[in-house]
């Protein structure tokens, strides 16, 4: 199911059926830009379905470029942002200065674009995007709140980068890794408008008591990170398409339990909230199915997607999706008959090089003979070393998408007694 829920967003499958045709483009260039952990494989898929001339630059998280021809791929940090992303994304805007109304730029934008181009507003530097990335991340802010601050403290997010490219015309195209598909939410929209504010941004910061540099304090409160707002002109020629979500990737893994004799109902794409919380009711509700035949019978599987938040508050590497398994395991209490897996798509769960885990009806058991103590490791944010110690890390290596979390409770058919 999970191999199915990431295939159903590899962009060789869902990027060529939005390319424009040649005739739609007439006389003028098309320029393919980009950011994202899918962004280079989006860009072996225009290659590859684009005959005529092209060009363009996007960038990718480290270890995550696919090779092209014509358009060039760069490398950078994720989810901490670093010197080479900075430096693609002031070649970006570069690239697309001088553009004619009959020219149009090709945006193609993932889940990652926020850490990878991390271009600050006039009189920040990368250092201060670092610290307040950082603050954000051990925060418990949701996506959609990390990303309002991105915004305002951006010089390309939050629709820059498309009025950059006015008169031209942009069409994006968004691999959504965001609870309920926001486009302004999805690598901080740097094509799209934003109707936040810097208000919002710094009420964000103060809501969970970040500490963040005088200087961006200074941005936000003087109103100078304000983001292009709906219905600015510069937007007028930026047409968006979502060409792949967590809802489509759900659905992919719903056909193989079906195919499988297992009846699918999914939860929800957009769950969000502390993983352990989520993990914790999402258990009770397995348990509910397995021993009371409610609110639907066994076998069944009971499919998830969305981004929950950890908030790391002991020396445990964090890890959304590990943190929301540890969660429920210690909740399902080594049920006979509940199997469950977690994984981000993209295969990171946080800053691991690791997608998720996999938990068994034996997996305490198996903890407790090592000397693990479950709640402990839970208590320090240790998910990932939980399951490394089982051997039960689900490590996918690159994806080349980006469809936010996948999870997955199987709850089999009782025995005959």
């Amino acid at each position: 199911m999970f191999d199915a829920a990431i295939a159903s967003a590899q962009p060789a499958r869902c990027v060529p059926p939005h390319l424009p045709t040649a005739q739609a483009l007439g006389q003028g260039r098309l320029i393919v830009i980009g950011a994202g952990k899918a962004s280079a494989a989006m860009a072996r898929a225009v290659e590859d379905h684009w005959a005529g001339p092209l060009s363009g630059l996007v960038v990718t998280r480290y270890g995550y470029a696919v090779p092209c021809e014509r358009i060039e791929i760069v490398e950078a940090a994720h989810p901490v942002p670093d010197s080479a992303g900075l430096a693609a994304a002031e070649r970006m805007l570069r690239l697309v200065q001088g553009l004619s109304a009959d020219d149009l730029v090709l945006c193609l934008i993932s889940g990652g674009g926020s850490s990878l181009l991390p271009l600050p507003v006039p009189g920040l530097t990368l250092e201060h995007k670092q610290a307040v990335n950082r603050a954000l991340l051990k925060s418990g802010a949701t996506i959609s709140e990390m990303n309002c601050v991105r915004r305002h403290l951006s010089a390309i997010k939050g629709g820059r980068l498309a009025a950059a490219c006015h008169p031209a015309r942009v069409l994006t195209l968004l691999i959504s890794d965001v609870p309920g598909d926001d486009p302004m939410d999805i690598a901080s929209g740097p094509t799209v408008a934003d109707p936040t504010s810097c208000a919002d941004a710094l009420a964000v910061i103060r809501r969970y008591g970040i500490a963040v540099p005088p200087e961006v304090s200074e941005v936000l409160a003087s109103g100078r990170g304000e983001s292009l707002k709906p219905g600015d002109p510069r937007l007028a020629g930026a047409e968006v398409r979502m060409i792949a979500t967590p809802q489509m990737a759900l659905e992919a893994a719903a056909t193989v339990a079906r195919e499988a004799g297992y009846s699918p109902y999914i939860l929800g794409d957009a769950l969000e909230g502390e993983a352990r919380d989520v993990g914790k009711v999402l258990a009770g509700i397995a348990l509910q199915v397995a021993e009371r035949g409610q609110p639907v019978p066994a076998p069944c599987v009971l499919l998830s997607g969305g981004e929950t938040t950890v908030t790391v508050r002991g020396s445990g590497r964090g890890g959304r999706n590990v943190e929301w398994l540890l969660a429920a395991g210690i909740a399902l209490n080594g049920h006979p008959r509940i199997h469950a897996l977690a994984g981000d798509t993209d295969g990171v769960d946080g800053q691991e090089e690791i997608a998720g885990a996999c938990l068994a009806p034996d997996s305490l058991d198996r903890a407790w003979a090592l000397g693990l103590r479950p709640k402990d490791r839970l208590a320090d944010n240790d998910g990932h070393g939980f399951f490394e110690a089982l051997g039960d890390s689900v490590i996918t290596g690159p994806t080349l998408t980006n469809v936010n979390d996948f999870r997955a409770l199987l709850i089999a058919a009782p025995t005959e007694s």
